[in-house]
């Protein structure tokens, strides 16, 4: 890899994390950097594994000048920062969300402009408006909603969005303030020469996800699972049906890899990273998931009410990414919430206050399932 100083924002997060020491794995003889202000709940627990894989920590936030301008030299910034909720902004100011998701990434770009470094930016699906894709057409299943051909739309077919779906539209302050970062970068790239690549992630999950219901669903789901806690399926009648496809954070990063090999590829462009179809569950079937990794069945209340930022279905089209770096997403639903539940059981006392519902339900038993004759779900 040519990059020899990198760093990461966001870096004690779930991704931020993972990439950072993954990349310190893969190029023992790279410097590698974690530059975060340990808002979040739980990423602190990283510091540790920061220290122990060789990764440097830097107490910053990216809202500060200041704070950005006293970073080391480096010549690869990985942007992992954001305020990842979807509900960011709703019930108060939008200004932490815009601050931090906007003003933050300029103060990134502008670090980048001044050390020449490239610049690989996380961004999102939810960048693609919300009434465009929940108007979509589709038919309801008994575990899931299912999207349906018929229907001739840009950038979609049954299998999912794809980049060029139209983005006129309503998004969520989140999606917008992602979007419109995106939309400097790709000026930085034009007018500075600046090599910047921009992903749009699905749902990205694995171990050390401090999940929340607005965020990081899949980690939270197992876990309420493991300590019998509360869980309730919300929005679109209130069964659970609404689907969603899956990304391992380890999938991600061997996308990266790829990436890091291919910089002709590095102008500007988004791509759409998720695991699709095929790595795909409805939280009625991540629940199925989640009793056979736990060993443990609880009960989950309903809310039919619909929050006005959410979709009823999102499948990333992977088509370009898995064309153009040779890539492909392995590990399935199945393994993605085994994982997290071994992680769990690994660190139960330490991620136990974070994960675990401060009221836990009286109801929880053991979950026997016939194999042979089991469904599987996703």
């Amino acid at each position: 890899m040519q990059f020899k100083k990198v760093m990461v924002t966001g870096g004690a997060g779930f991704v931020g994390a993972h990439l950072a020491l993954l990349l310190k794995q893969a190029f023992p003889d790279i410097s590698v950097w974690a530059c975060d202000n340990l808002k979040r709940r739980g990423s602190e627990l990283n510091l540790p594994r920061l220290v122990r894989g060789g990764v440097g920590f830097l107490h910053g936030d990216i809202r500060c000048p200041e704070d950005v301008a006293s970073w080391p030299a480096f010549d690869l910034l990985v942007d992992c920062s954001a305020e990842p909720s979807v509900q960011a902004g709703l019930d108060g100011s939008p200004l932490p969300v815009i601050q931090n998701n906007l003003a933050g990434t300029v103060n990134c770009l502008e670090a980048a402009r001044r050390h020449q470094a490239a610049l690989l930016f996380i961004s999102t699906s939810r960048v693609y408006p919300i009434g465009p894709v929940n108007a979509l057409p589709f038919t309801e299943q008994s575990e899931r909603f299912v999207w349906t051909a018929g229907t001739t739309c840009v950038g979609w077919s049954p299998r999912g969005l794809a980049e060029d779906f139209p983005l006129a539209g309503a998004r969520s302050l989140y999606g917008a303030t992602k979007l419109a970062a995106e939309l400097l970068l790709q000026e930085y790239a034009f007018s500075y020469g600046l090599p910047v690549l921009i992903n749009r992630c699905g749902l990205l999950t694995g171990p050390w996800q401090m999940g929340k219901v607005d965020q990081g669903v899949v980690a939270l789901w197992v876990a309420r699972h493991h300590f019998g806690s509360q869980l309730k399926y919300t929005g679109f009648g209130g069964q659970g049906k609404q689907v969603r496809d899956l990304l391992h954070v380890h999938d991600f990063f061997d996308l990266l890899l790829r990436q890091l090999e291919q910089l002709s590829a590095w102008d500007g462009r988004a791509y759409n990273v998720g695991g699709g179809p095929e790595i795909s569950v409805s939280l009625r079937e991540l629940t199925r998931l989640c009793q056979d990794a736990t060993g443990q069945q609880i009960q989950i209340a309903s809310d039919s009410s619909t929050s006005p930022v959410d979709v009823r279905i999102y499948l990333t089209d992977s088509s370009r990414v898995q064309r153009d770096f040779h890539w492909q997403p392995r590990r399935t639903p199945a393994d993605i919430v085994a994982d997290i539940a071994s992680w769990i059981r690994e660190h139960e006392a330490v991620v136990r206050p974070i994960l675990c519902s401060p009221k836990p339900t009286n109801y929880r038993r053991p979950v026997v399932r016939d194999r042979e004759n089991n469904d599987n779900p996703g």
